[in-house]
């Protein structure tokens, strides 16, 4: 059996068709100076530092002919799927849907809300907007792995605490098998990000494995 190595223990690969990568929220908003991210206050460097080792996952996921599927949170124009909860959380200066530096925050098709060009994805590769933080609340994403016989996933983007911790958990809940990569991964604190992986794999993995990218190609290859 094919495997990668990983935390707490290697990370079997499905034999045959059945694996996926997963990319989340790696939008600019998030990552590039200027963002909403930044205006909140956040140092977006950790997250700039991930970019390289994402894009060798999905370069190396396109040359092996597997899909690739990518998130964004974002909204309707109208805010119509932004609940009261999630809007007026939080007392900062700029909430969901207002004038931001690249337009109206986390809304769907204002600039900020597009994928950084690094990762721009290709004809047949599939993204998936997001109202919450979790890729599989009132999205498709699950009928479109059931659909291709995704069974295992291999998860990297943004941020490591939040939507991609969100993800895991819902995946887990749902019978997929995940690995999240450790340096495709970040967090505006780096602690929560360690946090999270230790989490992730604690308990013999009761959410999932953890691994390096050197080993997820290692095993893929």
């Amino acid at each position: 059996m094919a495997v990668i190595t990983a935390l707490p223990y290697d990370y079997p690969l499905p034999t045959q068709s059945g694996l996926a990568l997963l990319i989340i929220d790696m939008q600019r908003d998030f990552l590039e100076p200027g963002g909403f991210g930044s205006v909140l206050g956040n140092d977006v460097t950790p997250l700039q530092a991930i970019v390289p080792t994402v894009v060798r996952l999905q370069q190396a996921f396109r040359q092996l002919g597997l899909p690739i599927f990518q998130t964004v949170e974002g909204h309707r124009p109208d805010l119509a799927d932004c609940p009261p909860s999630k809007y007026q959380r939080g007392q900062a200066s700029l909430k969901i849907g207002d004038p931001g530096p690249m337009g109206r925050i986390l809304v769907l098709g204002e600039p900020g809300n597009a994928i950084i060009p690094d990762l721009e994805p290709q004809p047949g590769e599939t993204v998936i907007p997001k109202p919450g933080k979790g890729a599989f609340y009132n999205t498709n994403l699950e009928f479109l792995l059931k659909t291709q016989n995704i069974s295992h996933l291999i998860v990297a983007g943004v941020t490591t605490e939040v939507c991609v911790q969100t993800t895991l958990r819902e995946a887990n809940d749902r019978g997929y098998e995940c690995l999240l990569v450790e340096d495709a991964t970040a967090s505006y604190f780096p602690e929560f990000k360690q946090a999270t992986l230790a989490m992730v794999r604690a308990q013999g993995g009761i959410v999932g494995w953890t691994a390096g990218a050197e080993q997820v190609l290692a095993g893929l290859g």
